[in-house]
């Protein structure tokens, strides 16, 4: 599988602003669709944002309005820009890839180790 890497979490206030980036291991890899998922202590993992290859959006309702997922395909990258954060959007983040190596047909599932992302009141 391809490797992702997360990096941009942090301790924010309430109201402010964080963005989140998504780095996969570039050599001999097609990355499909992506996605940035969340877990809050206690619950289970929800969807963020997803993206496709050719940069068809969708989010989760509660980030709705306040999130904006990017990718770009020739450095393999997804970014999660998040607005207006609440206490609530307090978690893990991962991001989600669905990776090929080249040559081969099968699809991975793929995901980073995680970012935490703290919300202050």
């Amino acid at each position: 599988q391809a490797r992702l890497e997360e990096s941009g979490g942090g301790l924010v206030q309430a109201g402010g602003s964080l963005r989140l980036s998504c780095a996969a291991s570039r050599s001999g890899f097609t990355i499909g669709d992506m996605a940035w998922y969340r877990q809050a202590p206690g619950k289970e993992r929800e969807l963020v944002a997803t993206i496709t290859v050719d940069g068809s959006t969708n989010y989760g309702y509660f980030v709705q309005g306040r999130s904006i997922i990017s990718r770009d395909n020739a450095e393999k990258t997804c970014d999660l820009q998040m607005y207006s954060l609440k206490p609530e959007d307090t978690g893990v983040y991962y991001c989600n890839a669905q990776s090929r190596r080249w040559g081969r047909s099968l699809w991975y599932n793929t995901w980073g180790q995680g970012t935490q992302v703290t919300v202050s009141s």
